[in-house]
C-alpha cells in the first residue's frame, strides 16, 4: 500500500491485546541461541525485526522450530554459533544489528553484517571501539563508525575493564553486556557519560538473569560480568506485550474518551515504557493499572494539558506524547530525547516536519522538541503524513484521525513491530458515520441525498460537483477532457470553496455553470480517467466530518467510503431518468428534447459501467432502491429507515 486514509473518529474504547515486545523478543531469541539447552519462547512478536533475527540465527546454524501461536523452540548452541563464515543482512533492525555485532565479534568466526541504507547511517562506532578494547577484530567496510562491518576471530584479553559511551544509544551497552558472558572471564563495563534510555538496560539485565547470568552493577556507571558466566535455558519464557505499542492505544483512550484497556503489560512490567501512562496522567488523562493491564480514559474536563517532561525513561513512547500534544491546551516540551536522532530516522526532524504540516508551532533542538497546537482546527495536508520508513511515525500520527481525515503514506512500515496495527486501531474506534448513495446519472440520488442530509443534520457531498468542477476548470485551462495527465493536474489543484448557497472556482461563483449539460457530459468523461479519480479521492474523503456525511456519486460505497454504515444503490429506468432530466431543464428555462437526453444517458451509463477504475455497479452490501415508481419523499423515507436499521 502506498498510503492509508484514516477516517475522522468520534470516539475510541474497548480492549486490545498487545503483540510481544520487540525489545524483549530479540533479546530472548539471541540469549536462547547462546544458551545451553532448549528454550520454548512463547508470545514472540511476529514482525520484520524478529523475522530478521530468526533468519540470522538460521544462517548461523541455530535450529529454531516454529510451534504455532507465536511460540518457537530455540535449540541453544551453548555459547558458540555452528556456522563460522556467514554474511548477514539485518535490514533496519537496530536491536538485531547491535546485539549480533557484539556476540559475533566474540564468537570466533568470519562474519559480514549489513543492512538497508538507513542502517548504514546509524552510528555503531562506540560499540566497535569497546569490542576492539576486548581484542575483537571488527573492520568498517565503508565509512568509519558506521555499518557495514566485517568481523574476524577475536583474541580475547584477560579480565579487565572496558568502556563504552552511554549517551548515544543504550543498544551499545545492551549488545556488550549480552555478549560478554562468551568471554568466560570477569569483565567490568564502565559507562562514559550519562546513560540514555535506562529502562532498556533494565530489560537487558532482567532477560540475562532469566538465562542465568546475574550482572553486578554500581548504579548506571559500572556493570560487572562474573567469571565463568554462561547462559542456561530457563525452559519456557513468555514475552511481555510491547509497552511502546501500548502508548498509542493509551493515548487513543485518553483522546477518544475511552475507557480503552490494553492487556499484556501492567504495573509489574519490566519495560520502562509503561511509565508513559504516568505522563498521560500528568496531562490529565484518567489512568488505572493492574498487574497485566492498563486502562486510559479522557480527562473529566475533556481536554489534556501541555506538560514539560524529561523523557529519558520513555524514549520510544515519548513520540506518542508529541502527537498527543496537538490535542492539549498549551505547549508540551519533551526533553532528553537525543536518541531520537539515531533511530530508524532522525525522529526529532521527522516529527517536527510532519507536525508543522498539521499547523503546529514546533521548536526543536539537539535533544528536545516543543509542540504548541494551532489555533483552531488542525490542518489536513493533501500530500499526507510521511513516515520515513519508521513504524513509530505511522502509529503516532494515526491519533490525528481523532480530528480529521488523514492520509498516512507508506503505512506498511508498521510491519517492523506491529503488522496488524491499523486493523486493531479500526476495531477500537468509531468513525464518523457515512450514508453512501450510488447510482447512474439522473437517477435522483443528488436530490435524495441532499434531503436525507437535511433531515439528519449531517454534511452533504455531491461528488458529481467535483467532477463537473474539474471538467469546467479543464475547459478554462484549455485541456481536452480526454487528456488524462493535464486533467488530473487540474483536478489536483482545484481552488474550490463550497458555500451554503454557492460553489466558487478560483473565486468565481460557478453554481449554475457546472450544471450545464455540456459540463455534465464533460464530467462523465473526466470521471472515467483513472488519474483524475485518484486525484479527487482524498478531497472527497475530507467531506467526512462529525456528526455524519451523506455522499452521493457513482462509486461512493465501493471506493470512496467502503466502510460506510449505510450503502444505497439508487436507480430508475432510463426512460424515467430522461423524463426527469427533461423537466429539470424546462423548469430552468433551458430548451431540451427527450430523445437526445435519452441517448446521452444511455451513452453515460455505458461509459460509466465500462470504465477501468471504479465502474458503476451496485456494491454487494448495498441496498437496491429503484425509484421508478417512487416519489422523492418516499425514497428519502426509505433511506432514513435503512440508515436507522444500520446505526
Amino acid at each position: 500500500m502506498d498510503y492509508i486514509d484514516l477516517p475522522p473518529l468520534l470516539s475510541a474504547q474497548g480492549t486490545v491485546r498487545l503483540p510481544g515486545s520487540k525489545s524483549i523478543s530479540n533479546r530472548v531469541l539471541l540469549l536462547a541461541a547462546l544458551a545451553e539447552g532448549d528454550t520454548e519462547v512463547r508470545d514472540l512478536l511476529e514482525s520484520d525485526d524478529t523475522a530478521l533475527m530468526l533468519d540470522a540465527l538460521d544462517a548461523l546454524g541455530v535450529d529454531v522450530d516454529a510451534l504455532g501461536n507465536n511460540a518457537f523452540c530455540v535449540h541453544g548452541a551453548a555459547g558458540t554459533f555452528p556456522a563460522k563464515d556467514v554474511e548477514l543482512f539485518l535490514g533496519n533492525a537496530g536491536t538485531a544489528f547491535r546485539s549480533l555485532t557484539a556476540a559475533l565479534a566474540l564468537a570466533g568466526g568470519y562474519y559480514t553484517l549489513s543492512g538497508v541504507p538507513r542502517m548504514h547511517e546509524r552510528p555503531i562506532g562506540d560499540l566497535v571501539n569497546a569490542l576492539r578494547d576486548l581484542g575483537a577484530d571488527v573492520a568498517y567496510l565503508d565509512q568509519d563508525g558506521f555499518p557495514p562491518l566485517k568481523i574476524r576471530p577475536a583474541t580475547i584479553l584477560p579480565e579487565g575493564v572496558v568502556r563504552v559511551r552511554g549517551d548515544v544509544s543504550s543498544q551499545f551497552l545492551t549488545g556488550l553486556l549480552m555478549a560478554l558472558p562468551l568471554c568466560g572471564v570477569k569483565i567490568t563495563v564502565e559507562v562514559i557519560g550519562e546513560l540514555t534510555s535506562k529502562p532498556y538496560i533494565e530489560i537487558t539485565l532482567a532477560v540475562m538473569a532469566r538465562f542465568g547470568v546475574q550482572v553486578e552493577r554500581a548504579g548506571w556507571q559500572r556493570f560487572t560480568i562474573p567469571a565463568g558466566s554462561s547462559y542456561r535455558s530457563p525452559g519456557v519464557i513468555h514475552v511481555e506485550g510491547d509497552a511502546s505499542s501500548a502508548s498509542y492505544f493509551l493515548a487513543l483512550g485518553a483522546l477518544g474518551g475511552g475507557p480503552l484497556r490494553i492487556e499484556g503489560v501492567g504495573c509489574d512490567s519490566i519495560q520502562g515504557d509503561v511509565r508513559f501512562a504516568d505522563a498521560l496522567a500528568q496531562m490529565g488523562a484518567r489512568i488505572e493499572m493492574g498487574p497485566n493491564w492498563i486502562e486510559a480514559s479522557a480527562p473529566l474536563s475533556g481536554k489534556l494539558r501541555g506538560i514539560e517532561l524529561d523523557c529519558n525513561s520513555i524514549p520510544d513512547a515519548a513520540m506518542t506524547l508529541a502527537t498527543s500534544a496537538l490535542f492539549a491546551e498549551g505547549t508540551t516540551t519533551l526533553r532528553n530525547i537525543a536518541s531520537w536522532r539515531v533511530k530508524e530516522t532522525d525522529r526529532i526532524a521527522a516529527m517536527s516536519t510532519e507536525l508543522r504540516k498539521l499547523g503546529a508551532l514546533v521548536d526543536e533542538g539537539a535533544d528536545f522538541i516543543r509542540v504548541t497546537p494551532p489555533h483552531g482546527a488542525l490542518h489536513t495536508p493533501l500530500s499526507g503524513i510521511d513516515t520515513y520508513d519508521d513504524h513509530r511515525m505511522a502509529m503516532c500520527f494515526s491519533l490525528v484521525s481523532l480530528a480529521t481525515t488523514l492520509r498516512i503514506n507508506d503505512p506498511c512500515c508498521v510491519n517492523k513491530t506491529f503488522p496488524c496495527y491499523f486493523k486493531q486501531f479500526a476495531q477500537l474506534t468509531q468513525p464518523v458515520p457515512v450514508i453512501a448513495i450510488d447510482g447512474p446519472s439522473a437517477s435522483g440520488k443528488g436530490t435524495v441525498a441532499a434531503r436525507v442530509a437535511l433531515a439528519l443534520g449531517w454534511h452533504y457531498l455531491d461528488s458529481g460537483a467535483l467532477y463537473r468542477l474539474t471538467a469546467l476548470a479543464a475547459r478554462r485551462a484549455g485541456a481536452a477532457w480526454h487528456d488524462e495527465a493535464r486533467v488530473a493536474a487540474v483536478a489536483a489543484g482545484l481552488d474550490v470553496v463550497f458555500g451554503e448557497n454557492s460553489i466558487r472556482l478560483s473565486g468565481d461563483d460557478v453554481s449554475e455553470a457546472i450544471r450545464q449539460e455540456e459540463i455534465s457530459s464533460g464530467a462523465s468523461q473526466v470521471a472515467a480517467l483513472p488519474a483524475v479519480r485518484s486525484a479527487l479521492l482524498f478531497r472527497q474523503r475530507l467531506f467526512r466530518q462529525a456528526p455524519g456525511l451523506v455522499a452521493d456519486g457513482r462509486d461512493m460505497a465501493s471506493v470512496v467510503f467502503p466502510d460506510a454504515q449505510t450503502k444505497i444503490f439508487l436507480t430508475a429506468s432510463v426512460d424515467v431518468r430522461a423524463e426527469r432530466r427533461y423537466k429539470q431543464l424546462i423548469e430552468k428555462g433551458i430548451a431540451a428534447s427527450i430523445l437526445p437526453l435519452l441517448l446521452d444517458l444511455r451513452e453515460r451509463d455505458e461509459r460509466d459501467s465500462q470504465r477501468s477504475v471504479a465502474p458503476l455497479q451496485q456494491s454487494e452490501d448495498a441496498q437496491l432502491l429503484d425509484t421508478t415508481e417512487l416519489t422523492v419523499e418516499q425514497a428519502v423515507a426509505q433511506v432514513l429507515l435503512w440508515s436507522n436499521q444500520g446505526s
